[in-house]
């Protein structure tokens, strides 16, 4: 495939959304769908300055008979499933040595369910589920994941993936990409729950929170989540860049994956619980830093 691949983006949510923008303005020809036809249409027509070569399809199947790259950013694996296997899938419009990166977070045997499916159409399927967040998506600096059982359909891709992100790491076979994502959310969940309990310890003892927030970036506790979520709960920010109710699901699979693996995993069962409380409050919509509340709730604090 020379360098000038042609493109197909499903799914134009919060992640993909942005990077479909960042894979326009590289100049990639591309065709768009999104469930919801409007949003589609919208950001093809937001595009067109920067790219005179984007439009809006009425079907997967029309963006694979596009495209010789196929991205998805969907939110979970029957989703998955039906754009890519379903009556109007990928599948169905796509030619054979097309590659299909599906950037969405499923479990690992549902990847390779759909890699197997593919596979017997001649289409290379990559699971390539992401790290980096909303912010990732939009500066095009996201981590990838991926599982590949033909490594060459990564090589062939790469102009794609480099136009989303800046590292793209090859972790083995069909689903060790989902796999890698759920060791990601492991240690995303982990930090969660210790920004969460150092800044209502914080609050509670009445330290300054800039000054403690600044001081904590710069040594050893540092991390992206208190880098990021740590200022938001500091700035009262629980707009969701990353919901509740999304990491949810992700950790769900992650915990039923560890069960069948027989790997124990309590900090992760702990967040999933504690976020389990937040979405009874009815702030599944809310970003993830929201958790914060919950210990200022727990503990009684004033409200703010």
């Amino acid at each position: 495939m020379s360098e000038r691949l042609r493109v197909g983006f499903v799914g134009l949510g919060t992640m993909g959304s942005g990077m479909a923008r960042n894979i326009a303005r590289a100049g990639f020809p591309l065709a768009l769908f999104n469930r919801t036809a409007s949003k589609a249409t919208a950001i093809a027509q937001e595009l067109l300055s920067a790219n005179g070569d984007v439009r809006a399809m009425k079907t997967p199947a029309e963006v694979a008979r596009q495209s010789d790259v196929v991205v998805s950013c969907l939110p979970d694996s029957p989703e998955v499933e039906q754009v890519h296997l379903g009556p109007d899938g990928t599948v169905h419009g796509a030619a054979r040595g097309t590659i299909v990166i599906d950037c969405s977070t499923t479990a690992a045997e549902a990847a390779r369910g759909v890699a197997g499916r593919l596979r017997e159409a001649g289409i290379s399927f990559l699971d390539a589920p992401v790290s980096g967040g909303q912010k990732g998506a939009a500066e095009g600096t996201l981590t990838f994941f991926v599982g590949a059982d033909d490594p060459q359909s990564i090589e062939r891709a790469r102009p794609v993936f480099q136009a989303m992100g800046k590292r793209v790491t090859h972790l083995g076979p069909s689903g060790a990409g989902q796999l890698g994502k759920a060791a990601n959310q492991i240690l995303v969940a982990c930090n969660l729950l210790a920004v969460s309990e150092a800044m209502a310890f914080a609050r509670r003892v009445g330290l300054p929170l800039e000054a403690l927030h600044g001081a904590l970036t710069a040594g050893a506790a540092n991390s992206w989540a208190l880098e990021v979520l740590g200022k938001k709960m500091i700035d009262r920010d629980f707009r969701p860049a990353f919901a509740v109710k999304h990491q949810q699901k992700d950790l769900a699979i992650l915990l039923s994956t560890a069960r069948r693996s027989g790997v124990p995993l309590p900090g992760s069962a702990l967040v999933h619980q504690l976020l389990s409380a937040l979405e009874a409050q009815g702030r599944g919509d809310d970003g993830t830093q929201a958790l914060l509340t919950l210990y200022e709730r727990m503990a009684d604090f004033p409200p703010v």
